[in-house]
């Protein structure tokens, strides 16, 4: 009997204006010709777990990891505007980094659902072995146009271990009146 393990994330970015609200896109042809208001700035898409993140999941198995974890003071996410699609298996960082790494939010990285609550046990496959980070670049943090690219980190110099990467698409622009909020979950599975 064969064993596969999955690894699989997902990224959603959200930009917010200086009031709370999510902010929409520039209007298209077509939504200007039906008057339509433009798309929420809100975009979602799959990561890639780096050569580096694979050697930090391969070290958290270890007794004594020799690793700093993505968690508590090592935990950070990182965006740039420098999106290639070329060896994205190798980043250790962004291309084009665009402000400063920001370090996690409070409470994070936490389980999608509690150990316990069904996900673990044949319930709602994933959901406990979903591991969520998130990261608040606050109003005045950023003040960039065509940020595409994101990437979890364990700290925030050049000695960091890229543990995943994502591009981010549509491109969000973010003023620095406006707040970005990075949410990624990387869900680990027996196949």
């Amino acid at each position: 009997m064969f064993d596969r393990i999955k690894i699989k994330g997902r990224v959603t970015v959200q930009v917010f204006d200086g009031y709370g609200k999510l902010k929409r896109r520039k209007r298209g042809f077509l939504r200007r010709l039906f008057g339509l208001a433009g798309g929420l700035m809100v975009c979602e898409f799959h990561n890639i777990v780096t050569r580096g993140g694979d050697a930090l999941i391969a070290d958290a198995l270890l007794a004594v990891p020799l690793r700093r974890k993505v968690a508590g003071d090592d935990g950070f996410i990182q965006v740039g505007t420098g999106w290639s699609g070329e060896n994205v298996k190798e980043n250790s960082g962004c291309n084009a980094p665009t402000g400063y790494a920001q370090k996690l939010d409070g409470g994070f990285p936490a389980l999608k659902e509690a150990w316990g609550g069904g996900g673990d046990a044949g319930g709602n496959a994933g959901e406990s072995t979903t591991v969520v980070y998130r990261a608040t670049f606050n109003a005045g943090a950023l003040d960039a146009q065509g940020i595409n690219e994101a990437c979890l980190l364990n700290g925030s110099g050049g000695d960091a271990d890229c543990l995943a990467y994502a591009r981010i698409t549509p491109d969000v622009n973010v003023t620095s009146a406006d707040t970005l909020q990075v949410l990624w979950e990387i869900t680990i599975l027996g196949q």
